[in-house]
């Protein structure tokens, strides 16, 4: 994998993080689920994992990326890497991490955060409160969505730089 496929791996898992932060910013007083019952919006998180090309071709095994689908996976594991169908690693290998870094970042899931507890707002005149007056609004922090959305922004900035470089490296190469 060259540097303009990693670059473009981490400008294609920041924009899906800066999709999932804008969805959290607009939803952040939704009380209602997409097919009409009462029910919030549930904050959203993206998974970022490392992607193990290297690590996959050194057991000859063919290249697959952690999608949460059928077929193998690999993912890193606590003493190197698994390789095995989603949730059930076959193979747990030592393989330091020098071996399978630099190939880029996928974004390996979109999760609810099932963690933040949901907000309990005292509103009896809301259409959706119960029957002791609370509606239950979504776990979104304005706050810490505004955080996350500068810290994307910085990282897809870090990124097109990181391009831009490469490309002038090429260029310069072309000239010699």
């Amino acid at each position: 994998m060259d540097s303009f496929d990693i670059t473009a791996s981490a400008l294609t898992a920041q924009r899906l993080r800066m999709d999932a932060i804008s969805s959290n910013l607009a939803n952040v007083n939704t009380t209602r689920r997409p097919d009409g019952s009462v029910g919030a919006y549930r904050r959203k998180n993206v998974v970022f994992a490392p992607i193990l090309e290297q690590a996959g071709n050194q057991f000859g095994l063919p290249v697959g990326r952690d999608s949460g689908g059928p077929g193998l996976a690999m993912r890193p594991a606590k003493n190197g890497l698994s390789i095995g169908p989603s949730g059930s690693p076959l193979i747990t290998a030592s393989i330091s991490h020098a071996e399978f870094a630099g190939a880029g970042v996928q974004v390996t899931q979109i999760t609810d955060d099932a963690q933040t507890p949901m907000r309990m707002v005292y509103d009896p005149q809301h259409p959706d409160a119960n029957k002791d007056g609370y509606v239950e609004m979504p776990n979104v922090n304005v706050v810490t969505e505004m955080v996350d959305m500068i810290s994307a922004s910085r990282a897809y900035e870090a990124n097109v730089t990181a391009l831009q470089s490469v490309k002038g490296m090429n260029q310069a190469a072309m000239e010699i």
